[in-house]
């Protein structure tokens, strides 16, 4: 696998903040598609000032499926590195539509050759936890899992916050740990900001588990890998249909993925922009009328550093430099 020649951490930034300054003029305004287009032409634009050779490994859907973005798609400069991207524009474009917390744009890179492909399997079960709680085991009973994090914490069950979606899939867990007296912290959605929390030593959250999306998965695995978090998933079907597509294709169902797996690279970097903003992120604010401020973080597995980033931007500016409305 070729490695990155350079940290292109503060590039992906800038990245996150075109597609988060130009969805967020959506916000709350209930038009997803809207929202979800700004966000994805303005990071398509971006990245032609990326220097690297990146090939789009999880976007928007295949290429008659997606203008931009798409699997296979070639983004970056074509000099430098080459590159797996994997991209969501906007994790929670029905947050937006909503004007609710917790929406954000997202991009992680690694070395070519390097990212776990989702292909046909569109949800995960996933656990993620502190690093010092990375005995836990993924089918191990509630109780055992909660005391182990709360012993590697030094809190009390009770004190313990576990971030969940609010599904019906995830209702089994919610019963399970109100039964053993945790807390829980109940998203609509945001798969990928879930993880972050429960790995960043900063976060309220100390946990976060349920089955989500397959490709935020590995979204989230290059953030975990520099955040110094433990991850494990499993593909978890939620239709026959998608069973027999992964099992016909020879997918072993019963394999218990790490971030290890779903990114076999120690160089990965992770970039998040916050559009309508929430207790990790702030979202995008405006001043005024000729000034915006994006808050986002940027995670490098290699050097184990994370960057949290207030950036002021003059509109105007701008869009005269990137042809990107704002």
């Amino acid at each position: 696998m070729e490695a990155p020649e350079r940290n292109i951490g503060l590039d992906l930034v800038r990245v996150t903040e075109a597609a988060a300054l130009a969805s967020t003029r959506w916000l709350g305004r209930g038009q997803k598609e809207e929202g979800d287009g700004a966000a994805v032409n303005a990071m398509r634009l971006s990245f032609n000032t990326v220097p690297m050779k990146g090939t789009i490994i999880i976007g928007e859907g295949e290429k008659d499926e997606a203008p931009m973005l798409y699997i296979g798609e070639k983004v970056g400069t074509g000099e430098g590195s080459s590159l797996d991207i994997a991209v969501d524009p906007i994790d929670g474009t029905t947050l937006l539509a909503k004007g609710l917390p917790n929406a954000i744009a997202v991009v992680g890179v690694a070395p070519k050759g390097s990212m776990y492909i989702p292909g046909h399997s569109y949800y995960m079960q996933k656990l993620v936890v502190p690093e010092a709680a990375k005995d836990v085991e993924l089918d191990a009973p509630m109780e055992d899992t909660l005391a182990k994090v709360a012993r590697a914490v030094d809190k009390k069950i009770e004190d313990l916050v576990v971030y969940l979606l609010d599904r019906p899939r995830n209702q089994y867990l919610v019963d399970a740990i109100r039964k053993c007296g945790a807390r829980i912290q109940m998203h609509y959605h945001g798969d990928i900001i879930g993880a972050l929390m429960a790995a960043s030593p900063t976060s309220e959250v100390d946990i976060m588990m349920g089955t989500g999306g397959s490709p935020e998965g590995v979204i989230a695995a290059c953030a975990v890998k520099g955040l110094g978090g433990h991850m494990l998933a499993r593909l978890n079907p939620q239709s026959e249909a998608e069973k027999k597509m992964l099992l016909d294709e020879g997918v072993d169902l019963t394999e218990i993925l790490t971030a290890d797996t779903l990114v076999k690279s120690d160089d990965t970097v992770f970039a998040a922009t916050g559009i309508s903003g929430g207790a990790f992120l702030r979202g995008v604010t405006y001043p005024n009328k000729d000034t915006a401020i994006t808050h986002s973080l940027v995670v490098r597995a290699k050097t184990k550093t994370t960057r949290y980033i207030e950036a002021h931007h003059d509109l105007e500016q701008l869009m005269k430099i990137s042809s990107i409305s704002y």
